[in-house]
């Protein structure tokens, strides 16, 4: 006679918690709109990229005569800069020029700003023609 033994372990899986607090709602909307937006910055990179390759290559084999009809260099080569730059960083290149700010507006606004009185300034305005 065969006996066949199982070991019915129930155990709980790990779920996520299902919290339903303003806070976690908040939180998963800006995750997910980072995510959204990095990746339309990114497919807009990649038409900038893409677009200042057209140009440039209408632009090399065009005829002299209609010079004015295009695009300047400076355009061209901005198209592919930034269109390169945010086609391959997308969310965080944006994130890091945006952290550059706030830092200038942090230190902006941490007391560096020296005030000085009227009465410091009151021989300068004067001058030496009393």
């Amino acid at each position: 006679m065969t006996k066949i033994y199982e070991a019915a372990v129930l155990t709980q899986a790990s779920l996520p918690s299902a919290a339903w607090d303003l806070t976690s709602f908040l939180q998963n909307a800006k995750s997910q709109i980072q995510l959204w937006g990095g990746l339309l910055l990114m497919l807009l990179g990649a038409a900038g990229l893409v677009w200042g390759g057209v140009l440039l290559i209408k632009k090399l084999m065009a005829n002299p005569q209609s010079a004015g009809q295009q695009q300047g260099w400076g355009t061209i080569a901005l198209l592919i800069l930034v269109g390169g730059a945010l086609g391959t960083g997308g969310w965080s290149l944006i994130s890091t020029v945006g952290s550059g700010g706030q830092q200038t507006i942090t230190d902006l606004g941490g007391g560096t700003v020296i005030a000085e009185t009227a009465d410091q300034f009151s021989g300068f305005l004067s001058g030496p023609f009393k």
